[in-house]
């Protein structure tokens, strides 16, 4: 009873917990992820500071880009509207505007920007090309097709389809078939532990996408066997998919 009890409290504690844009502090101490061999925040700020005008794909609530620190000027695009304005709220005193995306479509012109950055939004690699410069730059990290397998296979769902996220090669395809240039191309699988399962609960509200349908009553069967999991080797854990892409308009 003392374990129903202990896990039934870390579900619920988990489901109380207020979600904020892409600040994933709720996770601290309760996970550890082996680190990318790349630093995508480091590759996009030195990218940044060559651009004049930067275009942020679902920046969300705006920390990542603002501490990218973009020129003035520069578009941040939201499509999850309680993030709308959170976004703007960070952002604007960095003289960033923050428009809405309804739909595929990005929400700037043909040729607006010569920078934009992907970090985990919407993958469209035309929409890109459209609304880069000639010589513009596409920086992107993506989550990959193969992301967090385990997770769908605790949970009987099956993944996200992302085609152009398979691997590298389709990757590289899509970005080529856009008319963009492809600079670097690569991907990672590393290696997440989860240390309670209110962290795995907190994980997936974060990112509904990861197990469609995610809901805590009707899955609650298969959190409790994470949980017991947990209890017997120490955590759960996930093996990630991430993709690094440069490319360029030429």
């Amino acid at each position: 009873m003392h374990d129903e009890e202990q896990f039934l409290g870390l579900v619920d504690a988990a489901m109380a917990v207020p979600l904020r844009g892409w600040d994933f502090c709720f996770l601290a101490g309760r996970t550890t992820s082996q680190p990318l061999p790349w630093d995508y925040l480091e590759l996009a700020r030195l990218a940044a500071r060559r651009a004049r005008r930067v275009l942020d794909v679902d920046t969300g609530g705006g920390d990542v880009l603002a501490a990218i620190a973009p020129p003035a000027g520069s578009i941040a695009v939201e499509p999850h509207p309680p993030d709308l304005a959170l976004a703007a709220a960070t952002l604007s005193p960095h003289h960033i505007e923050v428009r809405a995306r309804i739909g595929a479509r990005l929400p700037a012109a043909d040729g607006e920007v010569d920078l934009v950055l992907n970090r985990h939004g919407a993958f469209d690699a035309p929409e890109a090309f459209r609304v880069l410069q000639g010589g513009g730059t596409l920086l992107s990290q993506q989550v990959g097709r193969h992301n967090d397998a385990e997770f769908n296979e605790a949970f009987g769902v099956s993944a996200f389809d992302s085609a152009a996220l398979e691997s590298v090669d389709t990757t590289n395809a899509t970005l080529t078939e856009a008319g963009l240039r492809v600079v670097r191309c690569e991907q990672a699988w590393p290696q997440t532990r989860y240390f309670d399962v209110g962290a795995v609960v907190l994980q997936l509200r974060a990112v509904p996408w990861q197990v469609p349908g995610f809901d805590v009553q009707q899955h609650l069967d298969a959190l409790r066997r994470i949980h017991r999991h947990i209890e017997n080797y120490g955590s759960f854990n996930v093996t990630s998919h991430r993709l690094l892409v440069l490319a360029q308009r030429i």
